[in-house]
């Protein structure tokens, strides 16, 4: 188990709340909850969230940003997407995807929910074992 202490930029907050919607472990600490919501969430090596959108009339959506270790994310009907620290992914409104770490490593990011008009989460099904196995 990597010690995360020392490369961590937030504190890892403690177990996630809303863990049912997770294969493996993860951690959120909420940052900010007023004007813009942002969350440190710190994931085990293999855990992921489930596919879930992210609704709204307007505005919306969500956008994360990297700040340690490797991880994935994918949107439906897309291949996925090998992310690392420093990278940005700008998630819109209404898109059904899934974010989380690699297999073999943890994965770090700021989750920040886009403002908008009648912004909602859905969760969705779990990511499917097999697929995620064949990432590397």
């Amino acid at each position: 188990m990597e010690n995360l202490e020392n490369k961590a930029i937030f504190e890892r907050g403690p177990e996630n709340p809303f863990g049912k919607y997770f294969i493996g472990k993860s951690y959120l600490n909420m940052l900010s909850t007023q004007g813009i919501s942002i969350g440190n969430v710190t994931f085990e090596p293999g855990c992921r969230n489930n596919w879930h959108i992210h609704h709204a009339d307007k505005a919306g959506g969500q956008i994360l940003l990297c700040t340690y270790g490797r991880g994935w994310y994918q949107e439906w009907g897309k291949q996925p997407r090998e992310l690392h620290e420093g990278d940005i992914v700008h998630i819109p409104a209404n898109v059904k995807h899934w974010h989380g770490a690699a297999k073999d490593s943890w994965f770090i990011h700021l989750s920040l929910e886009v403002p908008g008009e009648n912004c909602s989460n859905e969760w969705l099904e779990p990511v499917d074992d097999a697929q995620y196995n064949k990432l590397k």
